[in-house]
């Protein structure tokens, strides 16, 4: 990058990039991917982002979380890596950071567990609920609910939902969805999803013996929908569906009594959506910590693919979106809400 540019980068970092993005009203980590667009200077300009790539949580006990996930809803694992040096270090803003993730998919989807060696991180606090602007899930498609479900119990796998519920007919935008929430062993929760007919991506549909099928968004507490649409149409998304979702079916489903949800899926490209979850009622949901960092148990980011590294990088800047990898800082750069905490950028050989 030369001089003129509004960002500012250690050469070792040039590849890998962590942004936050705290003047917005969302509390998702997000990592960007970049791809090589190959687009000539005279073509239209792609969408920053042309897709997520991944959802990546931290878990205490790496083998531990493997075998939950692949023995109880069938990811199968990738591969794995183990991260430490200055480089991590500086993309995390971790000193001393030592990390092993491993990669694990279902159907097109892919998931990575991260175990952090050092430092230890926090775990999730026990009285956690999902109108805390930490919480995200995974939304796990099924075949089955009921097979599903009778899977879970078989495991001992512990509930947020008393059972599964279907959602009403008068809330036409989310009519005959089952949906269940539960908890991963180190306290993350999950939501098993069922689409009926004319609902959700037509290969959710297909006939198959799998009962886990995929992952159809990643779902994350915002504490205002219009700021964090901002956000994301920023980066390229695309509002797909909405919902306002209240009454028993949805308190049972979440847990928190009395919830009314404004419910927003935004999508890129491809893979998974990205919902917003806004509970208008009740606000009693806690902001993320403002001294949260990625070996904590309830970090999870969303790694997002881009098609041009440098602008995406500008356009960021621009918007006032602050690094958090040491390695890289805007000129402008400013203090913000501490209700978002990140993005992440790290350029990606497709």
């Amino acid at each position: 990058m030369n001089n003129r540019s509004r960002i500012t980068m250690r050469r070792r970092l040039t590849h890998q990039l962590v942004v936050s993005r705290k003047t917005w009203s969302t509390a998702a980590v997000l990592m960007v991917l970049f791809a090589p667009s190959g687009l000539r200077a005279n073509e239209p300009k792609q969408p920053l982002v042309t897709g997520v790539a991944a959802v990546e949580m931290t878990v205490g006990d790496l083998d531990r979380s493997m075998a939950f996930y692949s023995t109880v809803l069938s990811f199968t694992k990738e591969s794995e890596r183990d991260h430490s040096g200055a480089d991590y270090q500086e993309l995390v803003d971790v000193p001393g950071a030592r990390a092993r993730t491993v990669q694990m998919r279902l159907g097109r989807e892919v998931i990575a567990l991260t175990q952090f060696s050092s430092p230890n991180g926090r775990p999730v606090p026990f009285d956690s609920t999902s109108n805390d602007l930490w919480f995200q899930h995974l939304a796990i498609v099924v075949g089955d609910m009921a097979k599903a479900y009778a899977r879970l119990q078989q495991y001992g796998v512990q509930g947020i939902s008393d059972r599964p519920q279907r959602l009403p007919a008068w809330n036409k935008d989310a009519a005959d969805i089952e949906a269940y929430y539960f908890k991963d062993p180190d306290g993350h929760p999950l939501e098993l999803i069922h689409f009926p007919e004319g609902k959700g991506d037509p290969r959710w549909h297909r006939r198959g013996e799998a009962l886990f099928l995929g992952i159809d968004h990643t779902a994350i507490a915002v504490k205002d929908t219009v700021v964090s649409l901002k956000f994301y149409r920023l980066l390229g998304f695309e509002v797909r569906g909405h919902s306002l979702n209240y009454g028993i079916e949805q308190e049972h489903l979440s847990g928190v009594p009395g919830a009314r949800v404004r419910i927003t899926s935004v999508h890129a490209g491809s893979g998974p959506g990205i919902e917003l979850l806004e509970y208008q009622r009740p606000r009693t949901g806690r902001r993320m910590p403002a001294d949260e960092r990625a070996p904590d148990l309830i970090h999870h980011h969303t790694t997002l693919a881009a098609s041009e590294f440098r602008r995406t990088l500008e356009v960021l800047c621009h918007a006032h979106v602050a690094f958090i990898s040491t390695g890289a800082r805007c000129d402008h750069r400013q203090r913000g809400s501490p209700d978002i905490w990140c993005c992440s950028l790290i350029p990606m050989v497709t």
